[in-house]
């Protein structure tokens, strides 16, 4: 999704400075918008806004939240003033002045560095149109490219402490075109990430309206792919987000977790020290430095062996490691002592520094577990269904109470999860580690006993062994002029697809994920179905408009589209439709290139190293955008595992 730009210039024809008339509309017709459109942007101007209502609503609502605003100071213009005035003291960036040849520069953006352009009688001059066009397009660039960091508006340069107003806080009271949008792709973004498509919600991350709604999408996206155990793709998220707002607490703190569940340890523990530096009051960073810590010190204890004598000599010898998370953890719950989940993390390794040699005073453990209390029943009041604060309790109660009450406390706190799979596997595995160093073993399995059976009678997510991406050609249709996938070469094409699967054996337990169009893809799809993969139909259409245009229209039509209900029929899970799932295209979105991006990033979002990517195809372009070489081309951005089935010596053979 391009970025948005807004324009705040003069309308129609008015007289310039020395009074000989100006046509803004050619300026805006012929460098304006060119240059805008070349730097990548969509442009928004008051007066081209054709829907009903108050333009004063529209203009004010685009001119806070647009990525950019290219504003015209060719002429002393109110409305113009008075839009660069508003932009610039709501937001710190994101401002582009222009203007034509004037005798004087106004005092207050004197200094501001601006593009002069070449007019001739009242328009953009032929004969410097093309380097203005350029100059524009690299000032456009570079605005777009800067760090986030960089202060333009000289509101926000003079008061060092003032800062932006959130994005939310700039929605207007009154509903406007960009909010009911903005509405309609946050309950799309809400659907998905409550129902754990994460490959939904990458297409939506990059159909965001604005660059404030960009960083959210990311961070959403980057939650759901870390809950499903993909952290090198969350930490691809977190990193985009960055990149827009490198300053955003919340996607810097999820990248810590991203890169300590990568491995990348180290990379993880500065980013985290880097936390505690930059928010030294902030519990949460400091909690994130104690995890990084404790999850060290754990791999390195598991490191010795398999048995459990074993580990808990390496844990007991690794007591430098464990006071190395259990002094962040402290430092979080002293920053903030309603934080249960670092003041639970402090207690529970405490008391293992103990039990594994360590010297611990009786009255830390004792001002813990009062502090604890206080905190995870503080947090119950709050919320009753809070599973995090019940789940702290629950541990607490292990940690110090009789077996009656830990059985109690920890079954309240597997109903608060409402099945969260996720959450009580979290649970688990802080059970097994305890288990495993000799934690109060009689109360700890009973705690583990209640966690696996309700994650016994939930059903685990799916985690394909492999996913089996196609994309190839259609059958051609009759009236085909040079033909590409003739009809009589289907079977050939069907023994090429089984056996590449037979190559990658291909089985139960995998994902296969196509569109369904007649050829390559219901061939593939069947093939897949009949060796027990789970198939997937992602289709960017309606199925009704789909089935016309990827089915019917090849050469034995009706055939093929019986053969694509008969699969559809075996099929587990139902075909799935981009405009129902995720929402009409936005406008510039092409929706068969959309459709490549949907099954890509839904296959990506089971794992990188788990894709296998099928190609039916010529090496030639497609028919219009988002043919195979489009997906091709996307697949090969990240991984290489393609294997390329080619018609032009398939069907010569």
């Amino acid at each position: 999704m391009k970025p948005l730009a807004f324009i705040a210039m003069p309308f129609g024809t008015k007289p310039g400075p020395d009074g000989r008339a100006i046509d803004f509309d050619a300026i805006r017709a012929q460098l304006l918008g060119p240059a805008l459109e070349a730097a990548g942007y969509r442009d928004f101007r008051a007066d081209e806004e054709r829907r009903a209502g108050d333009i004063r609503v529209d203009m004010f609502q685009q001119l806070l939240v647009a990525d950019l605003v290219v504003v015209d100071l060719t002429i002393d213009n109110p409305n113009v003033w008075y839009e660069l005035g508003v932009r610039h003291a709501l937001r710190a960036r994101g401002a582009v002045l222009v203007q034509g040849p004037r005798p004087a520069n106004p005092f207050d953006v004197y200094s501001d560095r601006k593009l002069v352009y070449h007019l001739k009688d009242g328009a953009p001059d032929p004969a410097f149109l093309a380097e203005d066009l350029k100059d524009l397009v690299a000032m456009l660039e570079a605005t777009r490219d800067a760090s986030s960091a960089r202060v333009v508006s000289p509101v926000y340069e003079l008061l060092d402490h003032l800062r932006e107003p959130a994005w939310r806080e700039l929605l207007l009271a009154q509903r406007n075109e960009f909010s009911e949008r903005q509405e309609r792709w946050q309950d799309r973004v809400e659907i998905a990430r409550r129902q754990g498509r994460p490959g939904d919600l990458l297409v939506l991350a990059d159909e965001t309206p604005t660059q404030a709604l960009r960083v959210e999408a990311r961070k959403t996206a980057g939650d759901a792919l870390l809950k499903l155990g993909q952290p090198r793709f969350a930490l691809e998220q977190y990193d985009a987000a960055l990149a827009l707002d490198p300053a955003h607490l919340a996607c810097r703190q999820k990248r810590v977790v991203a890169l300590g569940r990568a491995g990348q340890v180290e990379e993880a523990r500065q980013a985290a020290r880097r936390l505690t530096q930059d928010h030294p009051r902030d519990a949460e960073c400091w909690s994130l430095a104690g995890r990084i810590a404790k999850e060290d010190w754990v791999r390195r204890w598991r490191a010795a062996g398999e048995d459990a004598s074993a580990w808990r000599a390496a844990a007991a010898a690794g007591r430098a490691l464990l006071e190395d998370a259990i002094e962040p953890y402290h430092q979080a719950f002293v920053a903030d002592p309603s934080h249960h989940y670092s003041g639970i993390n402090s207690l529970t390794l405490h008391l293992l520094l103990r039990q594994l040699g360590g010297e611990v005073p009786q009255v830390v453990l004792d001002n813990l577990t009062g502090g604890v209390l206080w905190a995870a029943l503080s947090a119950q009041k709050r919320d009753r269904q809070d599973y995090w604060a019940r789940a702290s309790f629950a541990e607490l109660c292990l940690l110090v109470n009789p077996l009656e009450a830990v059985q109690r406390e920890y079954g309240s706190a597997v109903a608060a999860a409402d099945q969260d799979w996720f959450a009580l596997d979290s649970t688990r595995q802080t059970l097994v580690m305890l288990r495993d160093l000799g934690f109060r073993p009689t109360e700890t399995a009973a705690a583990l006993a209640i966690v696996e059976r309700e994650l016994a009678r939930l059903a685990p997510p799916f985690v394909p062994r492999q996913v089996l991406l196609f994309s190839g050609h259609m059958v051609d249709a009759p009236d085909r002029k040079v033909p590409r996938f003739p009809a009589e070469q289907v079977p050939r094409a069907q023994a090429a697809i089984e056996q590449a699967l037979d190559a990658l054996g291909a089985g139960a337990g995998d994902l296969a994920l196509t569109q369904g169009a007649a050829g390559g893809d219901l061939l593939f799809a069947e093939a897949c179905a009949a060796r027990g993969v789970r198939v997937q139909l992602l289709q960017p259409l309606p199925e009704p408009q789909f089935i016309a245009e990827s089915v019917l229209r090849s050469s034995g039509g009706e055939q093929w589209r019986m053969r694509y209900l008969a699969l559809k029929a075996g099929l587990a899970d139902a075909p799935r439709h981009a405009p129902q799932e995720l929402g009409a295209p936005p406008t510039g979105v092409d929706v068969w290139e959309r459709g490549n991006l949907w099954l890509l990033y839904t296959a990506l979002a089971q794992g990188f190293d788990r894709l296998r990517c099928i190609l039916l195809w010529d090496g030639g372009g497609g028919d219009g955008p988002g043919g195979t070489r489009h997906m091709k081309e996307a697949v090969e951005q990240r991984t290489g595992q393609v294997t390329w089935l080619d018609t032009r010596t398939l069907f010569r053979a």
